[in-house]
């Protein structure tokens, strides 16, 4: 009889223990896993990162400490040396300053893929579809089957040989028109009636209204053309022949060739490569990831 009254009080609290020790069990898993994906992650982020690491420890390294076997990853006497043999002895600065005038000549073709991107997605005409389309097939053909037409062209055009010459195949992009159409898009059209109900000009409202609202899909084509020209080589290598005219990735590529072996330069060399993108895309950041998620909406 006592056994019988017992079971009942017992079977309540049984099947009560059960979920609240299943969620317990789901909740250790989930955390096991979380753990696990965190090192995961933290290992592919070292293994990534390892490379770019390297690079700036070995270009502060003395070239001796550079040729060392096995090899250190910190420099024992880190020197700034070769950064300075960079801009003093070797023509790295006017490389330098020719990249960033190529950059900046770019940065003038945002304002006309912008203004063509705004023409596609707001205002209707005749052969919209089809200029559209023109201009999309132009991002199936390859840079390097235009760079002959290209060259010609600028020949005839008497701009071989010049900073302008090198920057200007880069100044329209479809790929470019493409994704200020998508964002566009997605602007109201209340906005551009509200604009012209003011008394706004078309013009006016192209730059008060839409370009401040575009803000996003801006700072993804400033990384994206910055990106372009500071690592522009083949283009500048076969349309400049006067090694003034150079930009930085061929005089690294120059740098490489003549020198005798010297891993410290031309680490420093890299360095001055690399670290401006980094820095670029890492102001832009947040506004890249916004533009590209904010583009693809239509």
């Amino acid at each position: 009889m006592s056994t019988d009254v017992a079971e009942p009080r017992l079977r309540p609290a049984a099947l009560s223990d059960g979920p609240a020790r299943a969620d317990r069990s789901t909740a250790r898993k989930t955390r096991s896993l979380t753990i696990l994906i965190g090192v995961a992650l933290a290992v592919g982020a070292l293994v990534t990162t390892f490379p770019f690491l390297w690079m700036l420890t070995s270009s502060v390294k003395p070239q001796r400490e550079s040729t060392d076997y096995p090899p250190t990853i910190l420099p024992k006497e880190p020197t700034f040396e070769f950064y300075g043999v960079l801009f003093t002895e070797l023509d790295f600065g006017r490389y330098l300053v020719n990249t960033l005038a190529v950059v900046l000549i770019g940065m003038v073709g945002l304002v006309v893929m912008a203004m063509a991107g705004y023409a596609f997605a707001k205002f209707d005409f005749r052969g919209k579809r089809w200029m559209f389309f023109l201009v999309l097939a132009t991002m199936m053909v390859p840079v390097q089957v235009t760079m002959i037409p290209t060259y010609l062209i600028l020949n005839q055009m008497k701009l071989t040989n010049t900073l302008l010459g090198i920057a200007l195949p880069t100044l329209v992009s479809g790929f470019s028109i493409f994704l200020f159409r998508q964002f566009m898009s997605t602007i109201p059209t209340e906005m551009r009636e509200a604009a012209r109900l003011d008394g706004a000009s078309e013009w006016r409202t192209f730059w008060q209204v839409v370009l401040p609202m575009s803000k996003p899909i801006l700072a993804v084509q400033i990384v994206l053309t910055f990106i372009a020209g500071w690592n522009s080589f083949l283009w500048p290598l076969i349309i400049a022949s006067d090694q003034k005219l150079y930009t930085l990735s061929v005089g690294l590529s120059l740098l490489n060739q003549q020198l005798a072996v010297n891993p410290s330069l031309q680490m420093a060399a890299a360095s001055v490569m690399v670290v401006p993108i980094l820095l670029v895309f890492v102001v832009f950041q947040r506004f890249v990831i916004q533009g590209f998620a904010l583009s693809g909406l239509k």
